[in-house]
């Protein structure tokens, strides 16, 4: 090939409009970050809610203009409905747990720095990219851009053993879990000769030229590398210990929006990459669900503290999350409305979780104050007579997580088992039923506490004016989502309807 006939051809920059919005304004705001005097950081605070409210606005004009699926970047970066929705909710999850923080973070003079809010920045983006990824090296490196973000994150507080135990060990799991992904991806290539996932699904359907068993072994890699970012048994044992080790506002930031780009790159990989081989990798869902929903909710009866009890509440809801990916393809014959129902249940479960934890871990930094950390169940003692107000949110809460009609969450766990019973896994359904009881123990403990005990403080609870209308906004969601579920549901049915192609 001569030089004149090299062309190179321009990218698609616009449907990737709103990261490069995220990356140029973190890069900004870490320059300005400089010349900033206010130890409170309020133009920090200020441009980078903005900057999330504008990747926002972007995606959803983005959604507007596309509607459709489109690449860029050499088929390594996708722009589908499915992706334009979870990355809108990622941008609002993020502002929301900058808002809840912002208090807490001042109370802490080693946090109250221009890098947290930088670093938050650089995690959204890292979550963005695994949501549009459309190849196994924009996965990885989608991947490695929020771990290595929440990594410094949680060591942020130096002065705290516990933090830099927590991401010391998160470090040393994580690299172990990118290593797992690496090793599969390799193994893929090596068989199938691409990374991109459409193709590596047209070459694996057309079942030649390649040893299926190398296939299996790299699925399998694949398969363990998701699992540790989905925090599932046996990949789990770093979530009690980094939810508990980390400052509130950083276990809050883990435990919301990297759940919904988790989400994304199971259906990316998985589902559009690697349904060829449904059925050996549903086997693996369905086991490490099992597990996850047993060692979650059992675990979690036997924590005081509050943010290891609603660790393991975590890992028992990623494994109920998995019942519908685990069970989309178990049908006779090519029914898509069933698959894309399994599916929707699945994202709306992961969608309604994360906005019950914000509310959770809202209300665990409303309490909390300089010097002290209301991450004891006690500390929630008689929150009702503090202030009624915040005492039902965290019920709200609470009977989400459990699963209590008629919050969100007993829509989502329905929605779920009621894929399972249609796959034809009764046995599925009802497991699923029995850990759901056991679970409602913990969650129906904390409301105990905070109506039935003597009140553990008798100090005023301070929020700030944003807190107190967004913690509301939070606690009306989780109950008028549960009185009107459909309209979220076909949303997530209708994007991901319109995202998957097979």
């Amino acid at each position: 090939m001569t030089l004149a006939e090299m062309q190179f051809v321009v990218p698609g920059l616009g449907i990737a409009s709103a990261e490069i919005f995220v990356l140029a304004m973190a890069c900004l705001i870490l320059i300005v970050d400089l010349f900033v005097k206010d130890r409170n950081r309020t133009v920090t605070y200020v441009l980078t809610q903005l900057a999330l409210a504008g990747a926002a606005v972007l995606t959803l004009v983005i959604a507007n203009n596309t509607g459709t699926v489109a690449y860029t970047f050499g088929h390594m970066f996708v722009s589908d409905p499915m992706g334009d929705l979870l990355k809108f909710l990622v941008c609002v999850s993020v502002i929301f747990v900058l808002a809840y923080s912002r208090v807490y973070v001042l109370d802490r003079p080693e946090m109250a720095k221009g890098e947290f809010y930088v670093l938050g920045l650089f995690a959204t983006l890292g979550m963005m990219v695994m949501i549009s990824a459309s190849h196994l090296l924009t996965v990885y490196i989608g991947i490695e851009l929020l771990s290595l973000s929440l990594y410094a994150l949680v060591a942020m507080n130096r002065n705290s053993v516990a933090a830099t135990e927590a991401a010391m060990k998160y470090f040393v799991l994580g690299a172990l879990a990118s290593g797992l992904l690496l090793y599969g991806m390799s193994m893929l290539y090596g068989a199938t000769g691409t990374l991109e996932l459409p193709a590596l699904s047209e070459r694996l359907f057309s079942g030649e030229g390649f040893d299926w068993f190398i296939v299996s072994f790299g699925l399998i890699f694949l398969v363990a590398g998701i699992a540790f970012k989905l925090g599932v048994v046996p990949f789990h044992m770093w979530i009690p210990d980094v939810y508990h080790g980390a400052p509130t506002a950083v276990t809050l930031f883990i435990a919301s929006a990297p759940k919904l780009a988790a989400f994304a790159v199971v259906i990316r990989v998985l589902v559009n990459g690697l349904m060829a081989v449904a059925i050996n990798w549903q086997m693996m869902l369905i086991v490490v669900s099992v597990l996850s929903m047993a060692v979650g909710n059992f675990t979690a009866i036997a924590q005081t503290n509050i943010k290891r009890m609603l660790a393991y509440s975590a890992i028992s809801h990623m494994g109920f999350m998995l019942l519908g990916l685990a069970t989309g393809f178990i049908v006779e014959g090519d029914d898509r409305f069933f698959l894309f129902h399994a599916f929707a249940s699945s994202m709306f479960y992961v969608v309604t979780y994360v906005i019950a934890s914000l509310g959770a871990f809202g209300t665990i930094l409303l309490l909390s104050r300089a010097g002290f950390e209301a991450d004891q169940i006690s500390d929630f003692a008689g929150l009702n007579k503090r202030n009624s107000w915040y005492a039902a949110i965290m019920m709200m809460m609470m009977f989400s997580m459990a699963g209590i009609p008629f919050f969100v969450g007993f829509f989502a766990k329905f929605s779920v088992l009621q894929v399972a019973v249609a796959a034809g896994y009764l046995w599925l359904a009802l497991l699923g039923i029995f850990f759901s009881l056991i679970g409602a123990y913990y969650y129906l403990r904390v409301v105990k506490v905070m109506y039935f005990d003597p009140p553990a403080s008798a100090e005023p609870i301070k929020a700030t004016i944003d807190v107190k209308l967004l913690l509301s906004l939070n606690g009306l969601a989780v109950a008028l989502i549960g009185i009107f579920p459909n309209a979220l549901m076909m949303l997530c049915a209708q994007s991901l309807a319109d995202s998957i192609v097979f």
